[in-house]
């Protein structure tokens, strides 16, 4: 009996050590799609185009949380499975999005750029704010929102979360954790918060929503953090609010496009820190994900249906 067939988009150091022989293991190149049954879906974009290219795959297994880099409708049309791993990116993307916080807030680019240019008086020219007693507006309150909350608890914030996904169960208040957090409107959220850190799927509603309105109703001087999705905000609109002093500084892993031109802005200012959509590609954290996704395309080769399916109404045959 011949073994089924295993796309990957990229490089993966430990597959084998993963998949342990029961699956043939091709790509990255896209060439080899067209033998896939069924494929690890890290950066790469699945349109009509490259569905037309795996003509037999049957999964899609994302490695990460967001699946907006899969036509869903367009999977579902032709039965194709669609996962990801909501679990996996959680610990090391919280930290992430609290080390680029913590890093904008202590100014750590400009206070190396001064050190490096051997300036002196570094104690005098201090810009680093102390986060105890500031209040920060999650946009979302999924996972990595919590995770983030419970962070930002500990040193002493107050937490502010907008989540229009949060639900109410038999009466009760939604379950928010073991943190004092408070839900508030969109708008609150804006006025009300030091820092605003960005944990919201990429969404028709959600796409370039943060732009040079909704900045101008941030608290001037506000700190901003995106470790979600680039498409979130309009980039421009972010520069010009920098330019102001509308939003002090800036820590992002994900921009609109990925990367950015090597001569964008964000990326030559003491007071943006960017980084490569890397978040959740910690060591442990890339394992997970990559153990997870694996869970999925065994089950469903399996014949059972996959614990984290995105697209149930994909799920015919049981099959």
């Amino acid at each position: 009996m011949n073994k089924p067939t295993l796309h990957i988009d990229r490089v993966i150091s430990d597959i084998d050590e993963v998949v342990q022989g029961a699956m043939n293991i091709v790509g990255p190149e896209s060439d080899a799609l067209a033998d896939a049954d069924y494929a690890l879906v890290g950066g790469a974009v699945w349109g009509s185009e490259r569905f037309d290219m795996a003509p037999g795959v049957k999964l899609l297994a994302r490695t990460g949380i967001g699946v907006d880099s899969v036509d869903l409708p367009e999977a579902t049309r032709r039965g194709v499975l669609v996962t990801n791993t909501p679990d996996g990116p959680t610990v090391s993307t919280a930290e992430h999005a609290a080390a680029l916080l913590f890093s904008v807030a202590k100014a750590l680019n400009i206070r190396q750029g001064e050190l490096r240019r051997a300036e002196g008086g570094y104690g005098e020219h201090t810009t680093g704010i102390e986060l105890d007693g500031l209040t920060i507006g999650l946009l979302g309150y999924g996972r990595i929102a919590r995770r983030m909350a419970r962070i930002c608890d500990g040193v002493g914030m107050t937490v502010l979360t907008h989540d229009p996904y949060l639900s109410a169960s038999d009466g009760q208040p939604p379950d928010l954790g073991d943190v004092d957090v408070h839900v508030v409107s969109f708008d609150e959220m804006l006025a009300q918060s030091d820092v605003v850190s960005l944990h919201a799927p990429l969404t028709p509603e959600t796409d370039g929503l943060f732009d040079r309105d909704v900045f101008s109703r941030c608290r001037p001087g506000v700190l901003f953090v995106n470790a979600a999705r680039g498409g979130l905000v309009n980039h421009d609109d972010l520069v010009a609010a920098l330019d102001s002093g509308q939003v002090a500084a800036a820590g992002l892993d994900v921009t609109e496009p990925e990367p950015l031109d090597p001569d964008h802005t964000l990326l030559h200012r003491d007071n943006v820190v960017v980084t490569p959509h890397i978040a959740s590609n910690t060591i442990v954290g890339r394992r997970r994900m990559l153990d997870m996704a694996w869970e999925q395309i065994s089950q469903a080769a399996a014949g059972q249906q996959p614990t984290h399916l995105v697209n149930a109404e994909a799920w015919t045959n049981g099959a």
